[in-house]
């Protein structure tokens, strides 16, 4: 509805992480630079964590999107699996095809996939998102993929990326094998009132927004108090607020329309 009366070619707050929107706060770009670092350097277990819309999946995807050739990758997004389950879908994930759900007929495949791989010098790239809700039994099992490897280096990388209650998961004493194995950590925090305001006109740039609509200070400020600086609630009160302007046929957005915002997303209409 708004996107065509303000001149948008693409809504700009959607919610699904989109990389092309990633706005590259200090902390959003400190996030892709341990990933990168913990590629390159090929230090086995990277753990990227952050509250719930922090941004950790759209960093991920951004990475993906900037990995060479030389890596293969498997993005698993459902945790909720067996072992058999998720051992069957990274092989899928990798382009492989699996012998039913035959767990050491599957890992036998893993290992020569990847002892290939290695040959032809590229790199293999697992990355498990909401690993927070791996349980005992699955982080077991992604340790001993950690195993597969030669004298000299690691077969797989992994990258674990999840909410702070990650932290806490492998804080417990009978997963100190998987936590002293995770050497580049990093928290992604919420963004300040300046970034935030910052966030809104990248991503009504990167839409294709040409001087209208524009969230005055006031706005500004109150998305921020609002949203705490996450980016998900940013774009939710963000989209709220569009359309309010829509509706009232205004090219610049204040604090009341943020207001009006907020109200609707809390679910009072009065």
């Amino acid at each position: 509805m708004y996107e065509e009366f303000y001149g948008f070619q693409a809504s700009p707050f959607n919610i699904t992480p989109d990389p092309r929107f990633l706005f590259l706060s200090h902390r959003h770009r400190e996030a892709l630079d341990h990933l990168r670092y913990g590629l390159q350097e090929r230090k086995g277990f990277i753990q990227i964590t952050g509250e719930v819309g922090a941004g950790k999946t759209t960093v991920c995807r951004a990475l993906l999107e900037q990995l060479g050739a030389n890596y293969k990758t498997a993005l698993i997004l459902n945790p909720f699996l067996s072992c058999e389950q998720l051992l069957w879908l990274i092989l899928v994930e990798l382009g492989l095809e699996p012998e039913s759900q035959d767990r050491m007929s599957n890992l036998a495949i893993l290992n020569e996939f990847l002892l290939e791989q290695l040959s032809e010098g590229n790199d293999v790239v697992l990355l498990i998102d909401e690993a927070q809700d791996l349980d005992f039994e699955l982080l077991e099992q992604v340790r001993l993929l950690s195993n597969l490897e030669t004298d000299q280096r690691k077969l797989l990388q992994i990258v674990l990326i999840g909410q702070p209650e990650l932290r806490d998961l492998l804080d417990r004493r009978d997963l100190r094998q998987l936590r002293q194995r995770i050497t580049v950590r990093y928290h992604i925090g919420p963004l300040s009132r300046d970034e935030t305001g910052a966030y809104i006109q990248h991503r009504l740039h990167v839409a294709g927004a040409n001087s209208r609509p524009e969230f005055n200070r006031g706005a500004v400020r109150k998305i921020h108090r609002y949203s705490g600086g996450v980016p998900r609630l940013i774009n939710a009160v963000c989209d709220k607020a569009l359309l309010c302007g829509y509706v009232m046929g205004v090219d610049l957005l204040t604090a009341r329309h943020v207001r009006r915002a907020v109200r609707e997303l809390e679910g009072n209409f009065g």
